[in-house]
């Protein structure tokens, strides 16, 4: 048994929660992830994990198994990283999550320029407007919009993107064109964009000096999904704050219009984010110091312009 092997995959079944989705972050067949943890069960001789059909649990044993094995497999990691050239030549598969409209209009673009920097990293890009668990779904750094609510992860800020509020053409046609934030809630409808974990609302912020304006409604459609929700505005049902980036080129063409151009929407900082236990991946590292330095490059996205 190669132990090293079977500690790694007993750290990623604890952290996945299930022997099927540590099976497949590691592109291991179910079978082999089970025989893994058998086998290191006999050779410890004491039960790590409590099975069900639907989720395993940790031990006494197994918690304090774990523990150890994470660190001791941090360290090797460490240990290799220093011992070889990963850190001029980063190797391995990359597990990235992205927002959607970041992925389409900022990312994938400029991607290729990092592939051909690091041409033994292999990236597997996640895009998704709905939060995922770096930990449990064995993600190694994700891009996010937006205040930071778990303060157990490592984030380095790369960017602030200023919002613009848009209509259709069709729309303002229809309903007419705002002049006080107030107006939206007596004779508009506005976009809701909603949380896809909790399906809360978002509201949309209206600044003019001393006052503001907060909204959620009405609406008569709202959604989850950053493509979606451009679409809707494009199709005229509502009102909506969209990021001025994935606005500009509506506005110039003449398929959105700015309303209340006066009421300003605080900036969305930007964060790249990952877990502290993989501070030192040459790989992680080298995505991290890439995207900050293509935010850098743009002052669009640092709230300029």
């Amino acid at each position: 048994m190669d132990q090293i092997q079977a500690m790694r995959v007993f750290v990623r079944v604890v952290e996945a929660g299930t022997f099927t989705r540590a099976a497949d972050s590691l592109g291991l067949p179910k079978g082999t992830v089970t025989k893994q943890i058998q086998g290191l069960e006999a050779h410890l001789r004491v039960k790590l994990l409590n099975r069900t059909t639907r989720r395993v649990t940790v031990t006494p044993d197994g918690a304090a198994y774990f523990e150890r094995a994470a660190r001791l497999l941090n360290d090797f990691d460490d240990i290799e990283a220093s011992m070889t050239n990963a850190q001029a030549n980063p190797t391995g598969r990359l597990r990235i999550d992205v927002g959607t409209s970041v992925a389409r209009l900022i990312i994938l673009p400029a991607l290729q320029g990092f592939l051909d920097r690091y041409p033994d990293i292999q990236v597997d890009l996640g895009v998704s407007d709905r939060p995922v668990d770096l930990i449990s779904d064995n993600v190694d750094c994700v891009i996010r919009g937006g205040e930071l609510t778990d303060q157990s992860l490592v984030a380095r800020r790369i960017g602030n993107l200023a919002w613009v509020t848009v209509a259709s053409p069709a729309y303002i046609k229809r309903y007419g064109t705002p002049t006080h934030p107030n107006d939206i809630e007596k004779r508009h409808l506005l976009v809701g964009f909603f949380s896809g974990s909790t399906r809360r609302l978002y509201p949309h912020e209206f600044q003019k000096g001393d006052e503001l304006v907060e909204l959620t409604g009405p609406y008569r459609v709202s959604v989850n999904e950053g493509n979606a929700h451009l679409g809707a505005v494009l199709g005229g049902f509502g009102i909506s704050q969209c990021i001025t980036y994935v606005a500009e080129p509506y506005l110039a063409s003449g398929e959105l219009v700015r309303v209340l151009p006066d009421w300003t929407v605080p900036p969305l900082p930007v964060h790249v984010v990952y877990p502290p236990n993989r501070h030192l991946s040459a790989k992680v590292r080298a995505f991290v110091d890439w995207a900050a330095d293509l935010f850098a490059k743009n002052p669009k996205l640092q709230g300029h312009g």
